[in-house]
């Protein structure tokens, strides 16, 4: 993989928002936090770097 930064434009991180809003709402409660999982080994596995993981989790872990 190379290392492009590439980034979404605003309106299609709304359209990420939304989709990812509309998906936690039709999981059952008890599944939230296992298909949040799923996503993120997903979106790890295709960005191929974990050092930008870490960056993200971190970033996410804040001011919850």
């Amino acid at each position: 993989m190379s290392e492009q930064n590439q980034t979404l434009p605003i309106d299609t991180l709304e359209t990420v928002y939304d989709l990812m809003a509309t998906a936690i709402d039709e999981v059952d409660a008890k599944k939230i936090e296992l298909f949040l999982v799923k996503l993120v080994l997903l979106n790890a596995k295709a960005i191929g770097n974990a050092e930008i993981l870490r960056e993200h989790i971190s970033i996410a872990q804040k001011d919850l």
